[in-house]
């Protein structure tokens, strides 16, 4: 079983940054794909981005790439995601996730653990 536990998250102003942090309880950290994702009311839960166990090859959707970096610390067991030039539509709970493959896939449907999720909230 793997506990994940996100934090960072807050209250920001539009172009403005946050770093995202997610612990997890796992011995095996080193060997877990980690994700991040969103959702925001009345939405589905989004990818944001992916990092692999094997290569640490990251992955982000197109409405993130060039602001968001996903990076791990195998170390600490946790995974970050720095946030910059947020925008409103950024606005969502964060959710970090974890699965024992390989692949970084960005469906929701393929990740085995997740955490409780922390706000980001952007003004504008």
């Amino acid at each position: 079983q793997v506990q994940l536990v996100e934090s960072g998250g807050g209250l920001v102003q539009a172009g403005g940054s946050l770093r995202l942090s997610c612990a997890a309880s796992a011995s095996t950290f080193g060997r877990l794909t980690m994700a991040w994702f969103r959702q925001a009311p009345g939405k589905e839960r989004e990818f944001v981005a992916a990092i692999s166990w094997t290569s640490g090859s990251t992955y982000y959707p197109d409405s993130v790439k060039g602001r968001f970096t996903i990076a791990r610390d195998n170390g600490k067991n946790t995974v970050y995601l720095q946030m910059n030039s947020l925008k409103p539509e950024d606005t969502a709970a964060y959710y970090c996730a974890a699965r024992g493959g390989t692949i970084a896939a960005s469906q929701t449907s393929l990740y085995d653990y997740w955490g409780q999720g922390t706000q980001v909230t952007v003004s504008s």
